[in-house]
């Protein structure tokens, strides 16, 4: 379907915000929602085979998972979101420069984050909690999905975030649905028929990175037929763009890359700890910390959408239809944050049920995910006022929410309340932590729109 520049004006400026929200965050919302299906599936195939030492190290991996999403941030949200900015205010020019700049830096942290992955990997693995019995199938899993992945994955990850820049949400959410849904249908292939049992964490570590690959190659083929259409380029004859705008893909890449490195080192903090009550919580935990995604999913999937359209509005000056994005696009979430809460509280079992059928780890996964839950509707106000600073190229205060929320917060919190409550203590500590940065959060918003009168 052909786009020109009318079309995405019409789209920015001019649609209801419901339904031009609707229709730049549907496409990202199935899209997130398919990724969490394959996530998801990689564990409950591992699961089938009953063995929690390979749900545990599956687990431990997701770490290292999000560092390549991380690193995609830098170029993917600090570029693109300059992208959707200078097109707001007419510079298509520059637009072009800073895709062509965020392509090649995204290429250059894959292969780097990759290489230093294959070097040292055996002590990255016990510094995040490998034990003997887990420590060869997390190996196998981190050896596709990272060193040999990385490169693919961390690159599309970035052309999505760029293409949903530019107003072509349904065409990025469509790459990313076709890399989960190649995923789901390669698990069973690849553990059934081409590795042999006892080998299933490096089956699916296979089929991730396979479906990673032709996700790659679609999002460059897209890239090649619409290089009319758009101001996307690969890296090439393009100057490099101008140092204020160098300067701002890293101002706001940074600290969405940060936020999700302080998110990473929770999930390792919270992986350590429950190691110490042994394999049996730490596969519990890791089953529920994928299965709390869903609602959270989707709500990143609705500031996702949300994101372009504030950007372009705020750098056009039409702040009343900025705000009005932000709005319905936090109401929204909300209803479907407590819908989910409800949901879990009544269907726990059922869902860790589902990736494992050991009954100690059932038992426990439930009583930690209706704990866990609860945390669903702060969790993505947090996630959502973050994406609204990016948007608007206000990377200090994304990056001063970001620590805040983890390094001051829940990172502390879980030792402390770990120390003072013990397992379940570390399962409370989210809901506790993100109460508190709600409140910084919306006292930071308060402060930006009374600076820019808004």
């Amino acid at each position: 379907m052909e786009r020109s520049s009318e079309d995405r004006r019409e789209l920015f400026e001019q649609k209801p915000i419901p339904e031009a929200l609707m229709k730049l965050a549907v496409p990202t919302v199935i899209g997130q929602l398919v990724v969490l299906i394959y996530n998801l599936a990689d564990t409950f195939y591992i699961g089938r085979a009953d063995n929690p030492w390979m749900v545990g190290a599956a687990s431990l991996i997701l770490p290292f998972y999000n560092i390549a999403i991380a690193l995609a941030g830098i170029a993917g949200v600090g570029g693109g979101t300059l992208i959707t900015r200078l097109l707001g205010s007419g510079d298509e020019k520059a637009a072009k420069r800073v895709s062509a700049f965020s392509i090649a830096i995204s290429l250059f942290f894959a292969a780097f984050f990759a290489l230093t992955t294959a070097l040292f990997m055996t002590p990255l693995l016990y510094a995040l909690g490998a034990s003997p019995e887990t420590f060869s199938y997390a190996r196998q899993y981190a050896f596709f999905v990272i060193v040999l992945g990385g490169v693919p994955t961390v690159l599309s990850l970035t052309l999505s975030n760029l293409f949903r820049s530019v107003g072509f949400a349904r065409e990025a959410g469509i790459g990313v649905s076709m890399g989960g849904i190649l995923n789901i249908l390669l698990d069973p292939v690849f553990m059934f028929c081409f590795f042999p049992k006892g080998m299933e964490t490096m089956a699916v570590g296979a089929a991730t990175m396979t479906s990673n690959v032709v996700v790659c190659i679609y999002y460059l083929i897209l890239l090649y037929r619409r290089r009319d259409e758009t101001v996307l380029l690969l890296p090439g004859k393009e100057k490099l763009p101008d140092k204020e705008h160098i300067k701002d893909i890293f101002s706001v890449g940074i600290p969405a890359a940060a936020a999700t490195l302080l998110f990473d080192l929770d999930f390792i903090v919270i992986d350590r700890l429950m190691a110490g009550f042994g394999d049996i919580p730490l596969a519990a935990v890791g089953i529920v910390l994928k299965a709390e995604r869903l609602p959270l999913n989707v709500g990143i999937g609705l500031c996702q959408g949300m994101v372009p359209l504030a950007s372009y509005n705020y750098a056009s000056g039409n702040y009343k239809r900025m705000k009005e994005s932000v709005h319905f696009s936090r109401l929204a979430g909300l209803v479907i944050a407590a819908g989910s809460v409800i949901l879990y509280e009544i269907f726990a079992p059922s869902v860790i049920r589902f990736f494992i059928r050991e009954a100690g780890t059932v038992r426990l996964g439930a009583s930690f995910l209706r704990i866990r839950c609860l945390a669903t509707p702060f969790m993505f106000l947090c996630f959502h006022m973050v994406h609204f600073f990016q948007a608007v190229g206000e990377g200090k205060d994304a990056m001063i929410l970001a620590v805040i929320r983890w390094a001051v917060f829940n990172i502390p919190m879980l030792f402390l309340f770990r120390w003072l409550f013990g397992m379940y203590g570390i399962v409370w500590t989210q809901l506790t932590a993100d109460i508190f940065t709600v409140m910084v959060t919306y006292y930071v918003y308060d402060r930006f729109q009374k600076r820019m009168k808004i």
